[in-house]
């Protein structure tokens, strides 16, 4: 298919007063934070990695939780800052024109860089904090990082109740294959592609069904949508303009950012 340049793209978002940008792994990769179905992805590379993410594995395999939380403290040790891209969304945010972001990505980069909770969905959560599967209770990852550190390679719960430790599996804060995106985070979503005028894809493979269901959602209403990402999506073909390219070089001129 014919590639648009990012100045074609940006004549139809100069168009949008209410744009919604859809972010995945793509604009963490400038971070230094290894993408999940790229050439060079994690889950490329290394097809086991991927039941890292599934809540099933995740819950029944000691090993799997030892390499997650190795994985956590890992990236945790990297402190990655936010890209390019990240800014370029903030200055994008900036202009009144977007009416909302929604990340497929848990690192919590797109808040780093100073993006509006107002205008943020984190759509499959954050590592920001470790929540118990048995009892519930969330403490800041922090905490639980630094006893695997000390030597805790899958950390249990400590909440006491009762005189009695609950002892559950911990992980972070993340919705994971299997699980559901809370219901409030959902419909957060739904209604911002709902009110959108424009949507913008960038650096995802749009494989997610989480994801899929609201590009189907724009384009089932015959609304514009614009792909940015390096690699094909099953949505090319769909899109009014797809943009090929570092998204750290190509993004701020396809918003009329930078």
């Amino acid at each position: 298919m014919d590639y648009s340049s990012p100045e074609e793209a940006n004549c139809i978002v100069a168009g949008a007063a209410r744009a919604v940008v859809i972010t995945g792994a793509g604009v963490s990769t400038g971070s230094g934070i290894p993408d999940y179905r790229g050439p060079n992805g994690v889950w490329t590379k290394d097809p086991m990695a991927e039941k890292l993410s599934d809540v099933s594995y995740y819950l029944e395999s000691e090993e799997v939780r030892e390499a997650a939380w190795a994985r956590l403290c890992s990236l945790s040790a990297l402190s990655p800052e936010p890209s390019a891209g990240h800014v370029c969304l903030v200055n994008f945010g900036a202009t009144g024109n977007m009416e909302c972001l929604i990340t497929q990505n848990i690192d919590g980069l797109h808040r780093e860089a100073g993006t509006s909770l107002s205008k943020l969905v984190e759509l499959h959560g954050d590592t920001r904090q470790v929540k118990c599967f048995r009892c519930g209770n969330k403490v800041r990852a922090a905490l639980v990082i630094e006893r695997v550190r000390a030597g805790e390679v899958d950390p249990k719960c400590l909440v006491e109740r009762g005189g009695v430790v609950c002892g559950g599996i911990m992980g972070t804060n993340i919705v994971r294959f299997g699980e559901f995106v809370p219901g409030a985070v959902a419909s957060r979503a739904r209604r911002a592609v709902d009110n959108c005028d424009l949507l913008v894809c960038v650096g995802s493979t749009l494989l997610v069904s989480t994801v899929s269901g609201l590009v189907d959602t724009v384009l089932y209403d015959g609304k514009d949508m614009i792909i940015v990402n390096n690699s094909p999506t099953q949505y090319d073909h769909s899109a009014r303009a797809v943009v090929r390219g570092d998204i750290g070089d190509v993004l701020g001129r396809v918003l009329g950012v930078g």
